[in-house]
């Protein structure tokens, strides 16, 4: 796995404060370092993790193969040995052997833009979601393989988890039956200025154009939507997810 971006490099670092052994799998190439990057490779060497210079030619060969976007490395890339996912992947049945009065969990159903999924991650830890699920079909197969949700996100694929699942609808099962309530995201739903959320809740996410299954849908308890007066259809889905936790957030805050 391959970090370009200031945030995305700096934040992957930071998770090592946590895990120092994973130090160990990562190496930060530099070349000409200015105040910012001077202020990473200080972090990174505060963690163990080895700093090695290098120059333009030789940063250039490290990201050719990702996606052009990633490409512009500004003089650092980091470099995972071993890690060939974005964030945190997880296994649903492990993140859930984890005891948990209160969790919210975020589902993208047929969401397949990278940088949507990034920008829903920033939202997850800013807001307090604990997990991201995606399902691994039209969806995650090019996600995997680089970075543009690590980028995107600012550096919170380091800090909240991803999952990648075969079958959503299953998933939804498995979440009920660890005390989850399922609540839909759509325009015919309740306000959700007068939703109470469960202390444990899974926002379910479509995308703009088809919205969420049929079948994931039937799963849910409650269908919800966001209030507007605008004069198109709907909102950006990351920008939904985002208006959406931090109403949750504000309730479950305001009950305590």
């Amino acid at each position: 796995m391959i970090y370009t971006g200031f945030h995305a490099v700096e934040e992957r670092i930071r998770k090592t404060l946590r895990d120092k052994d994973n130090a160990k799998n990562l190496k930060v190439y530099f070349s000409k370092p200015g105040p910012r990057i001077k202020k990473i490779l200080a972090l990174a060497k505060d963690c163990g993790i080895e700093c090695i210079p290098s120059d333009d030619k030789q940063l250039d060969s490290l990201v050719q193969k990702l996606p052009v976007q990633e490409r512009e490395h500004r003089g650092i890339v980091l470099v995972c040995d071993g890690e060939n996912h974005d964030g945190v992947s997880v296994e649903i049945e492990k993140w859930l052997s984890v005891e948990r009065e209160k969790a919210t969990v975020v589902i993208l159903d047929g969401v397949t833009d990278p940088h949507n999924i990034g920008a829903v991650l920033r939202s997850c830890d800013q807001l307090g979601a604990d997990l991201l699920i995606v399902p691994s079909h039209n969806t995650t197969s090019s996600i995997a393989e680089n970075g543009i949700i690590a980028r995107t996100s600012a550096g919170a694929s380091a800090y909240v988890p991803l999952a990648t699942v075969t079958n959503l609808s299953r998933t939804a099962d498995l979440l009920k039956e660890n005390g989850f309530w399922l609540y839909a995201a759509d325009a015919a739903g309740e306000n959700i200025c007068e939703t109470t959320f469960a202390k444990k809740s899974v926002i379910v996410m479509g995308s703009e154009g088809k919205g969420i299954s049929r079948l994931l849908e039937e799963k849910c308890d409650k269908v919800i939507s966001i209030p507007t007066c605008g004069k198109i259809d709907s909102l950006n889905v990351s920008v939904a997810a985002g208006i959406i936790l931090y109403e949750r957030l504000r309730t479950i805050n305001s009950a305590q």
